[in-house]
């Protein structure tokens, strides 16, 4: 866990930070604040963001620079992302966030204890390492990735453990799109209770 606390400053590894539009997920296509925070574990060998696993090589950044910038926007939503957002405590930065009249969103594996309060919380559990858990009924969206056929069914093991309520996403792996999104589909016009979920910020060239 990575926070700092120097009197009234509290940091946190921010690999980037940005204002732009959701991709993928419940809240596509919705402008958003992203704050991408660096350290993650869990180690996908497909994953786009490779360079945030480190958090060592990311700068310290304190929460009232954060708010600042995002002030600068227009934005009323925040999406905390990474690597893996809750290897750090997020209590603080969330309760500032929201009390600013902010929506607070996160992105996580659940691989580690949650911290922050959230308005939405998007699982994304991996096979590299499992989620915690006690975090699945926490879960407003599950959001599984899918590499192969196999993921279809690892996926409807985790739909059994989230709430009634938790929507439901199958997203095809980026670099294999074109291969496993007709299979997805077909998935989906046979169970009904997924949706399917695409990296649109890819399709329309923004981060």
């Amino acid at each position: 866990m990575v926070q700092i606390k120097n009197t009234d400053t509290i940091t946190l590894p921010v690999m980037e930070h940005f204002y732009s539009i959701q991709g993928e997920g419940y809240h596509q296509g919705r402008a958003a604040y992203f704050i991408r925070l660096g350290g993650c574990d869990v180690g996908c060998v497909w994953c786009d963001v490779k360079d945030s696993w480190d958090a060592s090589k990311h700068p310290l950044l304190n929460i009232d620079e954060l708010i600042l910038n995002i002030e600068k926007t227009p934005a009323k939503l925040v999406i905390i992302t990474g690597g893996e957002p809750l290897m750090h405590n997020l209590d603080e930065l969330t309760v500032q966030l929201q009390s600013k009249g902010y929506e607070t969103n996160i992105e996580t594996s659940g691989a580690h204890p949650l911290s922050g309060s959230w308005d939405w919380i998007c699982l994304s559990p991996k096979k590299f390492k499992a989620p915690l858990p006690e975090i699945l009924p926490a879960a407003n969206e599950l959001k599984v990735v899918v590499f192969n056929k196999s993921d279809l069914e690892w996926a409807e093991k985790f739909a059994a453990l989230v709430s009634p309520n938790c929507k439901l996403y199958l997203q095809p792996e980026w670099d294999k799109a074109s291969l496993v999104t007709p299979m997805i589909i077909e998935y989906i016009k046979q169970n009904p209770q997924w949706e399917l979920s695409l990296q649109v910020h890819k399709y329309i060239h923004v981060r």
